[in-house]
């Protein structure tokens, strides 16, 4: 049985399938694979210009402050200026252009106009002051994204800043998501006795939209053997990809894995983790498939852990590790068997210092316990931890500082 990182491993190295490109048009390419590498046809800044409102001057004419010169000519952003004549002053704003022979601006709040012709200088400067060379931002021929790059909205303002239009991207993975589960029941539906909703059809797949990828919605199937395999035979035909939820453990009940044995084959089961040990890995066809638990925790937690590097993969963008925090732990845990990620929640104790709690009830059926947590707490095998500890904390909130 793999460990997480091992199963990582495994998965970010499987070849990716959407080869053919796309071009779409730059406000279209957010959450989208890069499929080349884009460098900059230009400096970024274009031309050196005015990083404050000011006098744009040439050192040399510059004698003691106070010192008072002619302005010569009015220069604000987006304006092609003139050379600065010799012994006179620029009046500019930021953003600005340098103008030929000045080099420094003096920022207005050192200086005093005298009508709209003169200025008084009131410090000395310096060639360079307050002037934003060109290529700062970006040099010309430099690497502004690279192939596999997963397009952030930085990103595409960074290639909007260098005048792309339009960008190449890999086609969108076709994602097929399927139930599985007699007891489930959609949303709106009355509950019977024995029954419960199904919560993990719309989260998987409002997960997988996250990663800019077509859904399918395969729906909920029949807890048989026979409807298991048609629904895995249709998702083959129409997905890059197939999730199924439910159904991948041991019971009399649980037919996704020889389904998948009988139509495809499977190529991992199982992984040392908990939440979510009996997971599946395999192909049917042309398809990828993974199987996940049918808690719905368990279900969440091996889609971020495991999921995802899977999707990235197969659409060939550049995968990294999840990213780790070291935080200290207010709470005991005894020792444990295999790696475990537990549901916590950032606190302040009342000296101001930072550490996690965790959510009380750690069954995997606790769907609140996910709303609650700011993020998992990785407990490794034949570890306990103790209260003051530095853990390792993965954050599961947005990208956004609120």
């Amino acid at each position: 049985m793999k460990t997480v990182a091992e199963t990582q491993d495994f998965l970010s190295a499987l070849s990716c399938c959407c080869n053919d490109v796309e071009i779409v048009a730059l406000e279209q390419a957010c959450g989208r694979v890069a499929a080349t590498l884009t460098l900059a046809p230009l400096n970024i800044p274009p031309e050196d210009n005015s990083a404050m409102d000011g006098i744009a001057i040439n050192c040399s004419d510059f004698k003691t402050a106070p010192s008072s010169m002619m302005i010569s000519q009015r220069i604000p952003a987006g304006l092609a200026p003139r050379p600065l004549a010799a012994g006179t002053a620029a009046r500019i704003f930021t953003g600005g252009v340098i103008p030929e022979n000045a080099d420094c601006v003096v920022i207005q709040e050192n200086c005093e106009f005298v009508g709209d012709d003169r200025v008084v200088i009131n410090s000395s400067p310096k060639p360079g002051d307050n002037i934003r060379p060109h290529g700062q931002d970006i040099r010309k021929g430099a690497q502004v994204i690279s192939a596999g790059q997963i397009l952030t909205p930085i990103d595409v303002s960074l290639l909007s800043s260098i005048g792309v239009a339009e960008l190449a991207v890999r086609q969108r993975l076709r994602v097929a998501i399927f139930s599985t589960g007699d007891e489930l029941v959609e949303p709106g539906t009355p509950l019977k006795s024995g029954q419960i909703y199904n919560s993990n059809r719309i989260l998987l797949k409002l997960l997988c939209r996250q990663f800019e990828v077509d859904v399918i919605d395969v729906g909920l199937v029949e807890d048989t053997l026979e409807a298991t395999k048609v629904a895995l035979a249709d998702a083959a035909q129409r997905a890059d990809l197939i999730i199924s939820s439910g159904g991948v453990s041991v019971g009399e009940e649980d037919h996704v894995k020889p389904a998948v044995e009988q139509l495809g084959r499977l190529d991992l089961w199982k992984v040392q983790m908990k939440p979510g040990k009996p997971v599946a890995f395999g192909r049917i066809g042309d398809s990828a498939f993974i199987g996940l638990p049918g808690n719905p925790v368990s279900s969440f937690v091996v889609f971020q852990l495991l999921g995802v590097p899977l999707i990235r993969a197969l659409q060939g963008a550049k995968i990294e590790r999840p990213r780790v925090i070291p935080i200290r732990a207010s709470f005991n845990k005894p020792h444990v068997t295999r790696e475990e990620y537990i549901r916590v929640r950032i606190s302040l104790n009342d000296g101001g210092e930072t550490s996690v709690e965790r959510f009380g009830n750690l069954s995997s059926g606790v769907l609140s316990s996910l709303s609650w947590a700011d993020g998992l707490v990785k407990q490794g095998a034949n570890n306990a931890i103790c209260a003051g500890d530095l853990v390792d904390f993965l954050p599961l909130r947005n990208s956004s500082l609120w």
